[in-house]
């Protein structure tokens, strides 16, 4: 048996995203085969799966406390729904989509006339209010000097920070690099990333950053540890050592955020500012615009700090 197969096939649907609600149940197997359809066939993401999953039963669990039948859901209700959610504008937004993608499949289905929720709208989410806050070049490198190095840990973090910095890859992918993934490529090295959407890709590491995360591999025995272990570890306890759990896209953060703290520097910059600093600097350097989305988008080796 494989063993990355964590779903046994002998599991029934209901085992896998929970009972059908009543209120589908009611409306008959069309309204069954839709539940399962969405959440164990097109969804295939596991975490959309569970962010929609809770979005569609709270919105049909309301339904159900005021005997609203499925057929009968209109867009002034589903309105009334979203007026007494107390959630943030991006997290009700997620909501109305998950709403409007299970109501797609009952009207595919033939269960309900018309989708109610694809006319409902929410508050419009500030373009200033979302975006990304600004790093320099001067200030990436201020933060990368400010890491006295004293233990594994400083150097980890230098590594990761430096990763972020030269790569423009997100947290997210930062934390799910591996050992194996730093790869010899004639007289360089080469970071393997895995992306969004099953997308992977490979960086050339620059001398300094080769220099980091070959300082912190060996500081740490990573050299002997196996291909598939995590590359950047937790530390264990308070003993400034690694553990051997994998750090998250979360533990990047919360660390960016204390170095920030460390260096001085604003403390609303994250990782994916990072990103921001480096389209910007490639401009500034006069790389025209569609190599700069070209960048972005592949991970091209950037040079400038």
């Amino acid at each position: 048996m494989n063993s990355l197969i964590a779903i046994d096939n002998n599991q029934s649907p209901a085992s896998l995203i929970g009972p059908i609600p009543a209120c589908l149940d009611r409306a008959g197997p069309a309204a069954s085969f839709a539940w399962e359809e969405l959440f164990l066939g097109k969804l295939r993401n596991p975490h959309t799966r569970a962010a929609y999953l809770l979005a569609v039963r709270r919105f049909l669990a309301w339904c159900d406390a005021r005997n609203a039948e499925i057929a009968r859901i209109s867009p002034g209700m589903v309105g009334m729904y979203f007026d007494g959610l107390t959630f943030s504008i991006p997290t009700k937004k997620l909501h109305l989509a998950a709403i409007r993608s299970f109501f797609d499949v009952l009207v595919q289905r033939h269960v309900v006339v018309l989708n109610p929720a694809l006319s409902v709208r929410t508050e419009r989410y500030s373009a200033i209010e979302g975006k990304t806050p600004e790093i320099s070049v001067e200030q990436c490198r201020v933060l990368l000097r400010s890491i006295s190095i004293c233990s594994v840990i400083d150097l980890r973090d230098q590594a990761v920070i430096a990763v972020l910095i030269y790569t423009a890859a997100r947290a997210g992918a930062v934390a799910k690099l591996r050992i194996a993934d730093l790869i010899p490529d004639g007289s360089k090295l080469v970071l393997r990333f895995a992306e969004k959407g099953g997308k992977a890709r490979a960086i050339p590491v620059r001398h300094d950053l080769q220099q980091f995360l070959q300082d912190y591999v060996f500081a740490g025995g990573l050299g002997a540890a196996p291909m598939e272990s995590p590359m950047f570890r937790t530390a264990a306890g308070r003993l400034r050592q690694l553990s051997s759990a994998g750090m998250s896209g979360v533990d990047i953060c919360r660390m960016v955020n204390r170095r920030l703290q460390a260096a001085g520097l604003p403390t609303l910059i994250s990782p994916h500012s990072f990103r921001s600093c480096a389209a910007t600097d490639l401009l500034l350097q006069n790389v025209p615009l569609d190599d700069v989305q070209s960048y972005c988008l592949l991970g091209l080796r950037y040079t400038s700090c």
